[in-house]
């Protein structure tokens, strides 16, 4: 296998840093460039501790220049520099894997309400494909640019989708409340993220504007009230989720749901919804997911690691279709660790 030349802009945020971390295990990727304005000139595995020898970190303004000797830019960037970069990169005839909000959603009028932005390319709404595999397959044949998901609509999707797709629940008054580590906020230095103002305690944010809604409602196909709630924790993900069921929404019938939609995953495992917890896949590629169910409730839990399931690992899958490997390819055998 002759490794293809990779690059990522915006490598030292927390999702960055993680698939810098990646991409210097990876058998078929060589990471050939990594950008940060703040990092610039510094050794990239002095700050991500990955094995990129004497790699150094370049401005972000260099990244199009840089691309240049690739096949593929991974953009760990905001949605606005994400929508400045990427038709740029496409022009330049790259691929990109794009983990910002960007290009998520189908509808560029959707933009200015959730994201704050207007949205100046909306015939590249239509061509990305959105990258959980899951739940939309592989990208097709010649695809250029990838929507890679957030880490609250993966957990949501990959618990609520196959319950909705079997006719278990109804597409209406679904709650999906999920809790997420601190670094799924991304590295800025705000009170709200410091030690003492997260230990100890809970709180949500962001209610009834998180931006993930519309991400999760398109996907599902259903009506979603989401909520999202801060944990002290580094890192993971746990949903919990509410549906309303219909006829033969038994236990049995939504695990079974559950297990056909995710039978021979490489990177969801089924399991009593009970026993889904962050400690179970912190540190790795996998989600954990199982329900349960009586006449009044669908009860749906997830959890992933909000980091590689969620940002990271996901756009490495995405990597790894479009260069034609196998999606589990540098992806197996992560240690799990507690966050």
């Amino acid at each position: 296998m002759i490794p293809a030349p990779v690059g990522v802009v915006g490598a030292s945020g927390y999702s960055g840093a993680v698939l810098v971390s990646l991409l210097a295990r990876h058998p078929g990727a060589r990471l050939v460039f990594a950008t940060s304005d703040k990092r610039a000139g510094e050794r990239v595995s002095d700050v991500t501790g990955a094995d990129t020898g004497e790699l150094r970190f370049s401005p972000n303004g260099s990244a199009l220049e840089l691309a240049a000797g690739c096949d593929v830019a991974l953009l760990a960037t905001s949605a606005e520099v994400s929508l400045d970069l990427a038709p740029r990169l496409l022009a330049a005839n790259k691929r990109v894997v794009d983990l910002s909000g960007a290009f998520r959603l189908r509808d560029a009028a959707e933009y200015p309400r959730w994201y704050r932005l207007e949205h100046r390319h909306p015939e590249l709404l239509a061509e990305a494909h959105y990258g959980c595999f899951e739940i939309a397959g592989p990208p097709p044949a010649g695809a250029r640019l990838v929507a890679n998901p957030g880490c609250y609509p993966t957990a949501a999707l990959l618990s609520v989708a196959p319950l909705l797709s079997a006719g278990l629940a109804e597409p209406r008054g679904v709650v999906v409340d999920a809790k997420s580590g601190v670094t799924g906020a991304g590295r800025q230095a705000k009170e709200e993220y410091s030690l003492a103002e997260a230990a100890g305690d809970l709180r949500a944010y962001k209610l009834l504007s998180h931006q993930h809604t519309p991400e999760i409602e398109q996907r599902a196909g259903a009506k979603i009230t989401f909520t999202a709630h801060l944990l002290p924790i580094r890192r993971g993900i746990l949903t919990t989720s509410y549906l309303r069921p219909r006829g033969g929404a038994t236990t049995d019938a939504v695990m079974g749901a559950l297990e056909r939609a995710y039978e021979g995953s490489p990177f969801v495992r089924v399991m009593p919804p009970e026993r889904v917890r962050i400690t179970g896949v912190a540190g790795t590629n996998q989600a954990h997911v199982g329900a349960v169910a009586d006449a009044d409730v669908v009860v749906v839990t997830c959890a992933i690691d909000n980091l590689v399931k969620g940002a990271a690992g996901q756009a490495v899958e995405n990597l790894n279709l479009l260069l034609g490997l196998p999606r589990e390819t540098g992806l197996l055998g992560l240690p799990r660790f507690a966050p």
